[in-house]
């Protein structure tokens, strides 16, 4: 036999399976690390609460799993729904954004506020988005963090914000840049008042987010490896002139430089706020005792 009819023959018995024959994988059902790159099950990353099995990376929630991973049975009364952007300046091509993030999310805007309980204690929740426009502060985001925090003081009820953010929304400018003013302001008040105020800052949390409510909280916590500063650190880098340190701006980083009391893991996160809102209500019956 001939080497070529050799090799013609074995071809026969190699061949590849065509496109029809080859076992589809459905998008979506594996999921990629973005931290270690280890590739696993989608479906159990989302029983993990989206934190990898392999390295712990906390993948960023969007604002209705956060709602579903820490209220009692996952229910939320919202308030404002239906609250969305102008465009004040007619901003080239606003609108059209403002729209397709509304399409793709879900959402109205990069917050949701409303009330529900955590083990049972009511609480008012205001929950950020950053697959919505990248959590930017603006009109309607402060707004609705300001009506909440009205509500938590009017109900008596502990307040809780979690955090994400890429700063404020420069399409909307000054009007953007206010919301900083009103949400402290609306803060100063409840506190005033005497009302608990958790902050919770999940990764990424920058610009003025950082720079107003989400710093001012009674009790100040974050999620392992959740950035959180003003400016970034490439900004900085550049200005100063100089190579930060590692970690800068990390959780870790800002726990130990006195920055926040405490870094919780997402799965201890339920049981964590469930006793600090136990510990606020045992203070305050103690408290009414007292007085009577």
């Amino acid at each position: 036999m001939a080497i070529k009819d050799f090799f013609q023959k074995k071809r026969k018995y190699a061949t590849i399976p065509s496109e029809q024959t080859k076992r589809e994988i459905p998008e979506g059902i594996m999921s990629k690390c973005s931290s270690c790159g280890t590739i696993q099950y989608s479906k159990e990353l989302g029983k993990n609460l989206k934190v990898c099995a392999s390295c712990g990376y906390h993948n960023k929630l969007n604002a209705m799993e956060r709602i579903e991973y820490t209220l009692d049975d996952g229910r939320i009364f919202e308030y404002d729904p239906d609250m969305v952007s102008e465009d004040p300046l007619e901003f080239p091509d606003y609108v059209n954004k403002l729209t397709k993030a509304m399409e793709t999310t879900g959402l109205r805007d990069a917050v949701v506020t409303g009330e529900g309980t955590i083990g049972g204690f009511p609480v008012v929740i205001a929950v950020m988005s950053f697959d919505f426009y990248g959590g930017t502060l603006g009109s309607v985001v402060g707004e609705k963090i300001t009506r909440a925090i009205e509500t938590a003081a009017q109900k008596k009820y502990p307040l809780l914000i979690f955090s994400t953010s890429g700063g404020a929304r420069t399409q909307e400018s000054i009007l953007s840049l206010m919301q900083m003013a009103k949400t402290s302001a609306a803060l100063s008040k409840f506190d005033e008042q005497g009302g608990l105020y958790i902050s919770v800052i999940t990764d990424p949390t920058f610009g003025g987010v950082s720079a107003s409510f989400a710093m001012l909280g009674d009790i100040i916590i974050a999620e392992p490896g959740a950035r959180f500063g003003f400016a970034g650190r490439i900004v900085i880098e550049e200005t100063i002139r100089q190579k930060l340190p590692e970690g800068f701006q990390t959780a870790e980083f800002n726990e130990k430089h006195g920055q926040l009391d405490q870094v919780v893991h997402r799965k201890d996160m339920r049981a964590m706020l469930t006793k600090l809102l136990e510990l606020h209500t045992v203070k305050a019956t103690k408290e009414a005792s007292a007085n009577g």
